[in-house]
């Protein structure tokens, strides 16, 4: 049973009709590569999965049942994390702070308690062994490399149990060394069951970790297809117009 399912998804803003009829299906464990021109509606599609947009026709679906998300808090209880390109992370904090931030661990008696930063630390540092990352829970955020500040928002959303992660141009500005890590932690994200949509521009790193590639132009959906049926021409043409479908 696919973990998300839209159906016959359009969103108009005013005169300007951003979506039209989008379907798609998603299922557990499985990296779909989203791909397209800036204005091709990648943003909105994200947006309106992660509660930021209500659709103006059409459904939505996780594990078979129909949902409608008013906000990000609604989607995220129903396992839907984002990873904005910015990483919204605070750069005076601690990698495990980071993590846990709104969601801090806490223990004593009755009405009275204290964070509980060993446990948070002991859990990070757990989050960061599974996505086979060297980040440190201890670590500063304003010490850390591009790929380690992507381990570290990637964990936040292991530590809410999420079953969808949408990450935004994981890959953009960071070194090749940093790209390898975070594509790395995707895979990890993926053998865990968690299923991830990718937004990308970055041709060689969709190809290389994603199992299907979904194509927008002018907010209508030109290409599905599994990975190994495509190549970087083809999806170019689509995303260009040459191709006009496929």
């Amino acid at each position: 049973m696919p973990v998300l399912e839209l159906s016959s998804i359009s969103k108009h803003f005013g005169a300007i009709q951003a979506l039209n009829d989008i379907s798609l299906a998603i299922e557990p464990g499985e990296v779909v590569g989203l791909m397209g021109d800036n204005g091709a509606g990648k943003s909105t599609l994200v947006k309106m999965i992660a509660g930021n947009f209500l659709p103006t026709h059409g459904s939505m679906r996780m594990d078979g049942r129909e949902v409608v998300l008013h906000r990000p808090v609604e989607a995220r209880r129903h396992g839907i994390e984002i990873v904005h390109q910015d990483l919204a992370l605070c750069n005076n904090l601690t990698a495990a702070a980071n993590v846990f931030l709104g969601r801090e661990m806490r223990k004593g008696l009755g009405p009275v308690s204290i964070l509980d930063y060993g446990g948070m630390y002991r859990r990070a540092g757990q989050l960061f062994r599974d996505l086979k990352s060297e980040t440190r829970p201890r670590d500063l955020i304003r010490q850390m490399s591009g790929g380690q500040r992507q381990a570290v928002a990637i964990a936040r959303t292991m530590l809410a149990d999420a079953k969808l992660v949408l990450m935004d141009e994981p890959t953009a500005a960071i070194s090749v060394r940093q790209v390898a890590e975070v594509l790395n932690h995707i895979r990890h994200l993926r053998d865990q069951g968690i299923a991830v949509v990718l937004i990308s521009h970055r041709m060689p790193d969709v190809f290389s970790v994603a199992d299907r590639i979904i194509v927008l132009r002018r907010g209508r959906k030109v290409a599905d297809k599994r990975v190994e049926r495509s190549s970087p021409e083809e999806v170019t043409g689509l995303i260009t117009g040459a191709i006009e479908i496929a």
